[in-house]
């Protein structure tokens, strides 16, 4: 599935008692409808209304998702605009339905509603509360895809940018809510932006808050680092096979800086990541013997953890690297002896 807003793991849902999908069957009661919507914090309606459109998207019911949102849109709409939690109401519901139509690919609906979230939010311009925050963030991190799809990269970079920063207004708030969608807005920035300069930029900027989001126990903040991680370990075997070492050094650094963040544990995932940071290491003048000494260091964890294609891999590096202070063969033979 495509990684749109609704994906619970983006905003994680919290408690959305009070609200069910019965009260939009059959006759819709408006005064009781609007009694209800009013009660109750946004971020419940919110909430409930995104996981019940990711709900039927990702069991392909794409149409039933957009009839749905539409319908309760339109109980919105007859409600009349007086109210600013049914103005928030409607732009949200705007924002769930063009994160739907980009999953089904429609990206010309996509855009139409966002043009209509856009003009609604752009009547109160200098809000700054948080349905209006996160709704934007939601939206320009939306969009953002759409838009570097079709090569509008200067759209795309500026969308992905102000996203970024709303969503880390929102997570100095509410880390607990927000720090997941500004980790996976950090993320997508990895693939939006196209200058290597930018994407370093944005994860030096970010590093910190970063660091203090991978470090809580959320275990959506968990799967929204673990993308981030593997965006970074594939924009560095990129760089590698560009054979821009320096630079995939960079991202190796941090990839296994947040995994370690996440996972204190040494596993596989950490041995794979720092044979990629060192075979890159080694490729650079200044840090050659750098690279050395973690690979040799690598080849103990690897077969402590009886990592044998990974020890393997070493072995063939430090080979070809030619490198005279070892005796990778010996060595190799007393691990792995001929049966």
């Amino acid at each position: 599935m495509k990684h749109i807003s609704l994906d619970p793991i983006f905003i994680p849902p919290g408690d959305v008692e009070g609200m069910s999908l019965d009260m939009l069957q059959g006759d819709v009661n408006m005064s009781e409808l609007r009694h209800t919507l009013d009660g109750l914090p946004f971020n419940t309606v919110y909430d409930f209304m995104r996981a019940a459109a990711y709900r039927m998207v990702s069991e392909n019911r794409t149409d039933e998702a957009v009839a749905l949102i539409r319908d309760f849109d339109a109980a919105v709409t007859r409600m009349g605009s007086e109210s600013a939690t049914l103005l928030n109401i409607h732009a949200a519901l705007m924002q769930i339905l063009t994160a739907i139509y980009i999953h089904g690919e429609m990206y010309s609906d996509a855009l139409l509603t966002a043009a209509a979230v856009l003009n609604l939010l752009s009547q109160s311009p200098k809000r700054k509360d948080e349905p209006f925050l996160s709704i934007l963030a939601a939206l320009l991190y939306d969009i953002s895809h759409i838009h570097s799809a079709r090569d509008e990269n200067k759209q795309a970079e500026r969308e992905i940018e102000k996203s970024m920063k709303l969503f880390e207004r929102l997570a100095r708030q509410n880390p607990d809510r927000y720090g997941a969608a500004h980790l996976l807005a950090l993320n997508a920035s990895t693939s939006v932006y196209k200058s290597r300069v930018k994407q370093a930029n944005a994860l030096a900027h970010y590093q910190a808050a970063t660091s203090t989001y991978l470090q809580m126990l959320n275990e959506g903040m968990e799967d929204a680092g673990m993308r981030l991680i593997e965006s970074l370990a594939t924009e560095g075997r990129t760089l590698v096979k560009m054979n821009r070492q320096r630079e995939a050094v960079q991202y190796f650094t941090r990839a296994l800086k947040y995994l370690t963040k996440i996972s204190p544990e040494f596993d596989l995932l950490q041995l794979q990541l720092s044979i990629d940071l060192g075979h890159a290491l080694l490729a650079v003048k200044g840090t050659r013997e750098k690279g050395i000494h973690l690979l040799n260091t690598m080849l103990y964890k690897a077969s402590k953890i009886n990592a044998g294609e990974e020890h393997r891999r070493i072995v063939d590096i430090l080979v070809d690297a030619k490198n005279p202070s070892l005796d990778i063969f010996n060595f190799w033979h007393k691990l792995f002896p001929r049966s």
